[in-house]
Parts: C-alpha cells; structure tokens; sequence
C-alpha cells in the first residue's frame, strides 16, 4: 500500500478528467476515494460491447435520482462517450470521473470541447515520498516506480507484459497505425534516443522507414503517454544552444525495459540514462501533485556543454546536473556554472552519487537520493537554499 500525494477536488461540483500511462494506480485510487461511486468499467466487455455499440445507454446505468460520482475507467476504449458525457453534465449536473492512458482516441472524438467544462488531473507512476518502505536507489532505476514493479521480484517479466499490453495492443485496438512490425522496431530503437537530443532522420534510416512515420511514432507514444519530449531552454537566450528537443520514456523500468530488448547495451550510458530518467518522472510528478507550474527543458549549446534539467516557473529558474560519480570535481560543475554566468538569479543543484553535502551562493551539491527526497521544498520555495540549511524538519511544514 502507498500513500499517495495526488488530491483532487472530490467534494466540488466540477466533472474530473484522471489522466495517467496503464499501471500507475488510477483505479486503485478512485476506488479507495470514491467506494460508492457508480463505476463502469471498460475493460469489461459486458459493460465495453453494448457501450461501443451505442454510447447512448450510458444514460441507462445511471439511476434517475443518483447522486454520487459516476466512475468511468478507461474512457478512451469508447471515445463516443465524451458526447454522452457532455450532455448529462448538462442536463442533469452528474458530476464524473473520467479516467483514460491514452489521448489519441479523445483528442480524435473532440476532448476539447468537454475539457472546458471539467478539471483535469495527471497520475504519475510512484515517487520516494510515496513509498512506505525504504527502497535503495540502484533498484529503483531497474525496475522502475511503476506500483506493480516496485518489490516485484519478477519485475522484468512484468514490464515486459506491461508493454505488450499498454502499447502494442493499445496501437493495434485503436488503429493507430498499420505498420505493427516497423512500430515495434520503432519502439526498441527508440530507448536508444533515452536522454538524447532527438535526430528523427537518422532514425528513420537505421530503421528504414519515412521519416514522417518516425515523427509520427514519436507522437504516438507521447498521446499514449508512454513517453515526454522537453524542449531546449530558450528565456532571455544569451548564446547559440541546441534546438531541437530530448525525449524520454515516462518511467526508467519500462526505458530499462525495452533498452534490453536492443543490442549493443552499455551499462554506464545506461545507468546515466536511467538517473535521468528517475530524477525527471520524479520532477514532473511533485510538478502536477503541488502544481507548481514548471515547464522542463535542458539547456545545451553547440560546444557541448549542457544541463539536463532547467525547471522555470514562478518560483525561478532551478538547473540541475546528474551523476553517477561519487566525487563532485572542477569537471562536473562546469556545466552549472556556465548556465549560472548566462543566468545568474537561478538555483543551480549538482546530484551526485556522494553523501556530502555543500551550499556555495546559489550553487547545492548533493546526494542524488536526499535531493528526490527534498524534490517538493525545493521546487516549491523561491528560495530553496534557506530551506536546505534548515534541514528536512522545515520540509513539509511549508507544503
């Protein structure tokens, strides 16, 4: 069991959109909060058939005088019955929870429209301050914080049915492409690309597919929330950086996943991958739970030199840097404080594989594992260093 951070505005008079990638806890979530919803599952082909055939009796399984939340799981299975949807919220003010994993289906049947009218939410795989028992580090970035991988002591047969179900039987259910072998393919190459700056042309020529498909696939993934693209950090720019953006699968067990479908495996290009991965599904989650208001980009100019991560929103500009390294040098902080010259008002984090601690000015060093522990106060505090010399005490009194 696993305390979960996500919150929504359950006794308001709002309908709720619950987004979120397959596995993440989505039903087990509804059901705790809401036991006596009316809940419909679309998973169920008793309840999905009849639906498909004709949305319309959507109405007829709610009861005249029902009061309570109507639950609907996996909504985009029957995208038809956004309209049914919409006209009941109308009508007579049903207040529903819509949970879905994929966009594309929603996006297609107008989802824009109802989005007006209803709040939307996003569910992220677990985070470290959701997880009741202590769990190292090294074992997280393999198996990933997907619920049902965490302790698992097969996880990897698990993320490997978890792909096969939330992306090749997904894309093949919903029509989304007619090429299943070059999307399989696609889907293995592309955990190469983990952490990258993405080259869609030399891609598409390893695998031998057109370029639009290769775009196109990399849309795919991000509408069936399998993956996320961050863009190059380009506020108030002061030197040529690169332009073109980095892609990540949502969860390092799953990257793990389909990395060792492939060949030519690395273990160190894979482990600096992997960290990045860990810290980022981290980020965005504490990102939407508290909503913060961050967009994520990494800042990377034509000489090479890059952070990963550049956080920007109203509570400033923070820049972090990874590694696997368990000593902090000259070498490793370099990239920090050519980011700091160009833009001196930001918070900048070294997360190292160390245990020592430092504070210089603007600039923390510090162990990769306390910074996703302190992840919430740091990114939800203008000035996150008064926090850090306070100590963890000071942590969630502010939150």
């Amino acid at each position: 069991m696993y305390n979960r951070i996500l919150s929504l505005p359950l006794a308001g008079p709002h309908s709720i959109f619950l987004l979120g990638p397959r596995g993440t806890g989505k039903t087990t979530w509804v059901k705790e909060k809401l036991p006596d919803c009316l809940y419909i599952d679309l998973e169920g082909f008793g309840i999905y058939g009849p639906l498909l055939a004709q949305p319309s009796r959507l109405e007829t399984l709610i009861p005249p005088d029902f009061k309570g939340w109507v639950v609907i799981d996996e909504v985009q299975r029957v995208p038809q019955l956004l309209d049914e949807v919409e006209r009941l919220i109308k009508e007579r003010q049903i207040r529903f929870l819509l949970t879905a994993s994929s966009a594309q289906s929603l996006r297609k049947q107008g989802i824009n429209t109802l989005l007006a009218k209803v709040l939307t939410y996003q569910m992220h795989p677990l985070t470290i301050q959701e997880i009741t028992t202590s769990i190292a580090i090294p074992q997280l970035l393999k198996s990933g914080l997907l619920p049902e991988a965490i302790g698992n002591p097969d996880a990897a047969s698990y993320l490997a049915s978890y792909l096969q179900q939330g992306s090749y039987e997904e894309v093949l259910q919903q029509g989304l492409t007619r090429n299943i072998s070059g999307f399989t393919r696609f889907l293995e190459r592309a955990s190469f690309s983990q952490g990258s700056v993405l080259n869609v042309s030399e891609l598409a020529r390893e695998l031998s597919l057109n370029r639009l498909m290769v775009s196109r696939y990399f849309d795919l993934l991000e509408d069936l929330l399998l993956a996320v693209r961050i863009t190059p950090f380009t506020h108030n720019v002061k030197r040529k950086i690169i332009a073109h953006n980095k892609f990540y699968f949502f969860d390092t067990g799953v990257y793990n996943a389909l990395r060792y479908m492939g060949s030519d495996n690395r273990e160190g290009e894979m482990a600096g991958a992997a960290l990045q991965t860990l810290f980022l599904q981290s980020a965005r989650a504490i990102n939407d739970y508290y909503s913060l208001g961050y967009t994520f980009h990494f800042w990377q100019t034509f000489a090479g030199t890059e952070v990963p991560f550049i956080l920007h929103g109203p509570r400033g500009i923070h820049a972090f840097s990874l590694t696997t390294s368990p000593i902090e040098t000259t070498k490793l902080t370099k990239p920090l404080r050519a980011f700091s010259k160009d833009y001196p008002e930001a918070h900048t984090y070294l997360l190292y594989a160390g245990k020592q601690r430092e504070t210089m000015g603007t600039h923390t060093t510090l162990s990769f594992s306390d910074a996703l522990k302190e992840l919430p106060l740091l990114l939800a505090t203008q000035n996150p260093m008064q926090i850090l010399a306070r100590g963890n005490n000071a942590l969630f009194r502010q939150l």
